[in-house]
């Protein structure tokens, strides 16, 4: 995302409550089972693995899943013209999306789960959602190519920075 003039901003991140219980939960069940089995010496489960092999799952999935979830994050930019998308880690550069591309946008209340299968990177018979949390976005529907949710906690702002942007955009080559 360039240093150009940054008409909205936002950054999100995944903080759905039931989420982190279930990631620090089953962080916790190897945490348990590596203390048990390494520390106290006793056989954690019924068929155990070496304590080499506990400790490399104790690292990928006690201390790796977290950080990953944590380190995952959703930044959505509006500058004149364009609207930039990336979804870390997954995205190296951000997804670029000339606004002189759109027909119509819209601002929606959806279901994440019926209407997309959750939320993240998000492919449907409705087109690709790219969400982190709630139920806000921008619908954004193109002259060329399916459509394309963009999940917001400030869906109202983004509404209004795109409407912005793309007034901005013209006669700006983009």
């Amino acid at each position: 995302m360039k240093n150009a003039q940054v008409i909205f901003r936002e950054r999100q991140r995944f903080k759905q409550f039931w989420l982190w219980a279930l990631i620090l939960g089953i962080a916790f069940i190897f945490w348990a089972g590596f203390v048990y089995q390494v520390v106290l010496g006793g056989a954690f489960g019924n068929r155990p693995v070496s304590d080499i092999q506990l400790s490399v799952m104790l690292a990928l999935i006690g201390f790796g899943l977290p950080f990953f979830f944590y380190w995952m994050s959703m930044t959505t930019e509006v500058q004149p013209g364009v609207l930039f998308v990336r979804f870390k880690p997954f995205h190296m550069k951000p997804v670029r999306i000339p606004l002189h591309t759109l027909r119509t946008f819209e601002k929606v209340t959806y279901d994440p789960i019926r209407e997309y299968g959750g939320w993240g990177i998000r492919w449907s018979t409705r087109g690709k959602a790219y969400s982190m949390s709630g139920r806000e976005g921008v619908l954004l529907h193109f002259y060329n190519q399916q459509p394309l949710l963009i999940g917001s906690q400030r869906a109202s702002e983004l509404f209004r920075a795109i409407e912005q942007a793309k007034s901005m955009g013209k006669g700006i080559e983009v």
